[in-house]
Order: structure tokens, then sequence, then C-alpha cells
């Protein structure tokens, strides 16, 4: 599961080097599917990273601004930059003893649930892939050449 996370922190940083050479006026564009826009998209990578794992697992009092407070690119490699700290400690301590532990989420409608750890590790690695998927959508249509998702070639299992 590791190797997983750092395959997401590397094309994560990636696609914050890509958007260093697309305009503003591209980044913030209102497009089609997902959360509408590479901008926001990031954001919202970076936010549930950090609240299901810091917030929700670690039982943490979070702090995720809402995207009109960190809408430039600086400000969302900031709020990456930040909650990265507090994420990659967690993760590099995983172990499978927390494997099955429990942790309740509270829904947007305020019902309880009640979910393993280890499969909410496992949707945040999933969650960003897909996202992933939809930055490089977007990146063709502004004919851009989109980060490579490839995991093979990343230096994460060196022989």
């Amino acid at each position: 599961m590791l190797k997983l996370f750092e395959y997401n922190w590397q094309v994560r940083k990636d696609w914050f080097d890509w958007c260093d050479k697309v305009s503003g006026e591209e980044l913030l564009k209102r497009r089609v599917g997902g959360i509408g826009g590479i901008l926001p998209t990031l954001h919202h990578i970076v936010a549930v990273e950090y609240g299901w794992i810091c917030g929700g697992i670690q039982e943490k009092a979070v702090d995720i601004p809402p995207f009109e407070k960190v809408a430039g690119l600086q400000q969302i490699k900031d709020f990456s930059a930040r909650c990265h700290l507090e994420v990659a400690l967690f993760v590099y301590d995983w172990n499978d003893s927390l494997e099955d532990r429990i942790m309740i989420d509270i829904t947007d409608e305020g019902e309880r649930e009640a979910h393993k750890y280890g499969e909410v590790m496992r949707h945040v690695i999933a969650h960003e892939i897909h996202h992933i998927g939809q930055l490089s959508i977007w990146s063709r249509e502004i004919r851009k050449k989109p980060v490579t998702a490839n995991l093979i070639g990343r230096g994460l299992f060196d022989i």
C-alpha cells in the first residue's frame, strides 16, 4: 500500500509541475465532469486524502480551506505540502495491525457509517487515481501532453 501512496504523491507533484506551464485561466476554467476544473480537482485530491486519513482515521481536527480561499496554484501546492507532512507520518507508520480497525464516518446526511482503516486507505489511493484520469482528459482538451500515469519506471520498485 505504501508504494501506491508514493506513486500518487509522485504523480501529484508531476501534475503541479505540469500546471506551472499552463495559464491560470486554463487551470481555473470550468470543465465537464468531476470537480469541474484542474485546480479545484487538485485541491479536492489533497482535501480528501487529508480529511480521511488525518480527520477520519486519526480523528484529528483538520483545517481544510474551501477552494475559494486557496484558488491559486501556489496556494494549493502549499496546502498539499502542509497536509502531506501529517499524512505521510501515518502512511509510513502503517502496519498490518491497523488493517481491521474501525473508524466512524458521519455522512453528509448525518448517518454514521463504520469503515475499516484498510478500506479507507485503499479508497484514498483509488480516489486520487480516478481524478488523475480526469486531469489527463482535460490536458488533452487544451492540447497539452498529460503527466504519465505509468507506475512502471518511477523507481518505486527498484531491483
